[in-house]
């Protein structure tokens, strides 16, 4: 797929920060970040930064490693930098001949570690050009690459990490064998259109059940979260509301209740019964700020983490009280993607742990440890 037929959808704009405002764009016309002013940016709570780490272009996925030693971040030209989450310090720079001539946007990461490989430690990581390239880590090496014929805006990878599924421009979601490479099953909605069996529109996120293997969920711009079971080749119910624009869906591993994230002015983010699809509750915005979300996820028994434009913010909220226990606003960039390492959320009773929040040409590492007051 050419640079100039790529049109990066609503999700995958980038916002950075730029003295004059202006747009920039990249080759053939193509335009991936959207600069904006600087502002101050404000934190409130339980919530601090420990690292800014200075990106060459926007960061649009993140994920850390199972064992949280690592953090890999997809960028908009299509370059894969792995962090060592303790010092900040690049130690893998993934890029390959197709990559740099592509130089479309890394869209999701996931890593497969090295017990659970016979290949070694791998970074699968999907592109808007339509790749999905098996890294080898410590070899910098592509091992393996699949081209299917559209863009692709997200993935899962399987709890057994067995297979991973991807998603994007058309209505399919493809799914694969994780040691192979091997195609497996394809799901999609019936022929008939009159039946909601599936997506119409573009899915930005793909996410399996965290205690089903045969269950994963999907979400996009037709305002559905599809609930899937692969044994069938349609989705067997769905959840109508959520607008969901990136890594906006997640399934708690004790109760299963569904957490959506939306990207629209109003009831942005909500919880959901996955047994019978009904909605629990709507979260309260912040009162001092609200934003468009782009991501959000489960954090440990009490917490909830999210991120979106507009107030370009990372919220982290009390499951119990609903109030929100920390928040980082005026970000340079809306948050596209937010990820927790849930090594250390799983050593700590007080669910602390470190968290990455991608935002323009910056990944923010932050602790949502409690801040003592003097």
């Amino acid at each position: 797929m050419s640079q100039a037929s790529f049109t990066p959808p609503l999700a995958r704009i980038s916002h950075v920060n730029h003295p004059d405002g202006n747009l920039k764009l990249h080759g053939k016309g193509l335009i991936t970040d959207i600069y904006e002013k600087s502002t101050e940016l404000g934190l409130e709570g339980d919530i601090k930064i420990l690292k800014t780490l200075e990106l060459t272009c926007a960061g649009m996925c993140c994920r850390f490693s199972e064992n949280g030693e690592k953090l890999a971040v997809g960028l908009s030209n299509g370059d894969v930098k792995i962090y060592k989450a303790s010092t900040g310090s690049c130690i893998y720079h993934l890029s390959d001949d197709e990559t740099r001539s592509d130089r479309l946007p890394a869209t999701s990461v996931n890593f497969v570690p090295n017990e659970l490989s016979t290949r070694g430690e791998m970074l699968i990581v999907t592109y808007a050009s339509g790749m999905i390239k098996f890294w080898h880590v410590s070899s910098e090496t592509a091992l393996q690459t699949i081209h299917e014929q559209r863009q692709i805006l997200t993935s899962s990878l399987s709890p057994t990490v067995s297979h991973i599924l991807t998603g994007g421009t058309s209505e399919q979601i493809n799914e694969y064998d994780v040691e192979t490479g091997t195609k497996t099953n394809v799901y999609e909605p019936s022929p008939n259109r009159l039946v909601m069996d599936g997506h119409r529109c573009r899915v930005f996120t793909v996410k399996h059940h965290p205690t089903n293997e045969h269950v994963f969920l999907s979400g996009g711009w037709d305002d559905t979260v599809q609930i899937w079971d692969q044994r069938e080749e349609h989705s067997v119910r769905r959840i109508f509301g959520p607008h969901i624009c990136g890594d906006g869906i997640d399934v708690d591993k004790k109760h299963g209740h569904i957490l959506t994230a939306s990207w629209r002015k109003n009831d942005v983010l909500q919880v959901w019964d996955f047994k019978s699809g009904d909605r629990i509750k709507t979260l309260p915005p912040d009162f001092s700020a609200d934003s468009l979300l782009y991501c959000g996820q489960w954090m440990g028994k009490q917490h909830i983490v999210c991120g979106g434009s507009d107030n370009n913010m990372v919220r982290i909220i009390d499951k119990t009280t609903l109030a929100t226990s920390g928040i980082i606003t005026n970000l340079p960039s809306g948050v596209y993607s937010i990820d927790h390492d849930r090594n250390r959320l799983s050593h700590h009773h007080g669910d602390v742990t470190m968290i990455a929040a991608t935002a323009g040409n910056q990944v923010y590492l932050l602790s949502n440890a409690h801040n003592k007051k003097d």
